[in-house]
Formats: C-alpha cells, sequence, structure tokens
C-alpha cells in the first residue's frame, strides 16, 4: 500500500498541489474574512450586553441587537457547513451566478464569522473592565476606547482559539466538495476516481492535511509564545498610561 501511495503521490502531484492551494486560499481567505465578521459581531454583541444604568429605550434596543446577532450565530453554529454550503450556493447562484471558488470563501468566511463573533466577544469580556474606565477617565471616547484599548488586549487574549480556527477550516473546507469546489479533497477524488486505489490515494490526502494542520499549529504557537513574551514585558496594566502619554505629547 506505501509503495503504491508514494506512486500515486509523484504521478499526480500536480493535481495534489492545485488542491493544496485551493484548500490554503479557502481556509486562509475565510479565516481572515471571518475575524473581520467577528470583530463587528463580536464588538456589537459586547457592547449590547444589559446595563443596569441603561434607559427603558436603551435596554429595548440592546435586546434587539442581541436577539438579532444572535439568529445570525445560533443558526450558523447549529447547523453543518455543509448544508450551509448546499443552501447558500444554489439559492444565490442565480442571482449571482458565482463560480464555485469565489462561493466557498463566502460560505468559509459566514461560518468562520459566528464563531469568531463569540471568541472576539468572550475576549473583550475577559479585558479587565478597568482599563475601560482608565481609558474614559483621560478623555477617550468610546471608539477610541475599544479601537486603541480593549480589541488589541482582546485579540490577544482569543489569539489561540483564531488560530484553531483556521486550522479548522483547512480541515473542513473538504465538505465544499459538494459545490465542486476544486480543493484537496476534490482533487483526490478525481484521483482516486482514475487509479482505483482509494485507500492509497487517500493515505496520501491524509498526510497531506497532516503536515498543512501539523505546520500551522507549530507557526501559530511560536506566534502565540512571542505574543506572550511582549505581553510579559509590556503588561497590560501600563496601556493606558502609555496611551496617555501619547496623547499629552500630541498636544505639545
Amino acid at each position: 500500500m506505501l509503495a503504491a501511495a508514494v506512486e500515486i503521490f509523484q504521478t499526480y502531484w500536480p493535481l495534489f498541489w492545485n488542491g493544496i492551494k485551493i484548500t490554503l486560499l479557502i481556509a486562509l481567505s475565510g479565516t481572515i474574512i471571518g475575524l473581520a465578521i467577528g470583530l463587528v459581531v463580536g464588538g456589537i454583541r459586547a457592547a449590547a450586553q444589559p446595563d443596569i444604568r441603561d434607559s427603558g429605550a436603551a435596554q429595548v434596543a440592546k435586546r434587539v441587537v442581541l436577539f438579532v446577532t444572535g439568529i445570525y450565530v445560533e443558526v450558523i453554529r447549529g447547523t453543518p457547513m455543509m448544508v450551509q454550503a448546499m443552501f447558500l450556493y444554489y439559492a444565490l447562484r442565480p442571482v449571482l451566478g458565482w463560480t464555485p471558488i469565489p462561493a466557498g470563501v463566502v460560505i468559509v468566511s459566514i461560518n468562520t464569522g459566528a464563531y469568531m463573533a463569540e471568541i472576539v466577544r468572550s475576549g473583550i469580556q475577559s479585558v479587565d473592565r478597568g482599563q475601560t474606565e482608565a481609558a474614559r477617565s483621560i478623555g477617550m471616547n468610546a471608539g477610541q476606547t475599544m479601537m486603541l484599548v480593549v480589541l488589541p488586549q482582546a485579540i490577544r487574549n482569543a489569539f489561540p482559539s483564531i488560530g484553531n480556527e483556521f486550522v479548522v477550516n483547512i480541515k473542513d473546507s473538504s465538505v465544499l466538495n459538494v459545490i465542486s469546489v476544486t480543493d484537496l479533497y476534490f482533487q483526490s477524488l478525481s484521483i482516486s476516481g482514475s487509479v482505483f486505489l482509494v485507500q492509497e490515494t487517500f493515505l496520501v490526502t491524509a498526510a497531506i492535511y497532516f503536515v498543512l494542520t501539523f505546520t500551522t499549529t507549530r507557526i501559530l504557537g511560536m506566534i502565540e509564545r512571542r505574543m506572550n513574551r511582549s505581553k510579559s514585558s509590556y503588561p497590560a496594566s501600563q496601556t493606558v498610561p502609555k496611551m496617555n502619554m501619547l496623547k499629552e505629547e500630541g498636544k505639545k
């Protein structure tokens, strides 16, 4: 079996390589766009948390926002991405006329965005509330506080989960073969159908997926360790004083 698998890889490596490129393209693009969606939705959900100091109208508005964003998060997280792919691709194809690869990026982005929203929300809520209060006390508005103080720390706290979503997308993008995305799994199906050696072909495929995810995990681990070293040398408690100093220098 091993010899046959090696021969299949040597013979069909251009097809495997094409599949790898599509897989990484969709996984990386979907993760980046999904993170952008998650930052928006997660930030909104974190800001819309109930507060006893809110007026009645504000409380109602926050409940509506949480309800609407909650529908997106719960529906996407509660249904398989394969089902989402089939529904969105064939429902929107007559309108958008899109091809499988752009559709795959959109589908992975929407799916990832729901998970990222909860990751970002948890990351924001993990930041010490005193940081926000200190930032507001030196004159920062809500937007400056979120962008300059809260979000950098939230993303750093949530980085392991964000990186894990990328690894998951490398593997889960294989379900997009149902809409004919020519990723690694799709190419493997084509090769196995040509050589009639399913086990040997997918032994190669499994090895490639392992190399991709193992390498990605190690790279993300290195980045995380570097971020942690940076955090220890520049603690979060210095964030607001540093921003205050920069603000004072800007006035001079």
